[in-house]
């Protein structure tokens, strides 16, 4: 993990295409702006985690309906 101190209005950027940009420092939270290419996906990492937790129910789900659909065949 790469660890930097950067103050309001500095920027640091990722590879050519992504700028992040402190935008506020007040107290115990910073804002930050982030610039990404439209097919760069950027989540809180909170977001991120309920995103996954939906796509493996979702996929668990699929698993039931398969087993479901061989069941249903086999009638």
């Amino acid at each position: 993990m790469l660890i930097l101190t950067r103050k309001t209005n500095e920027k640091i950027k990722i590879g050519n295409d992504i700028t992040i940009t402190i935008i506020e420092v007040r107290g115990d939270q910073v804002k930050v702006g982030i610039e990404a290419p439209k097919d760069v996906k950027v989540f809180r990492q909170e977001v991120f985690n309920a995103i996954q937790t939906e796509n493996k129910a979702a996929a668990e789900s699929t698993d039931n309906l398969d087993a479901l659909r061989k069941l249903s065949s086999n009638i």
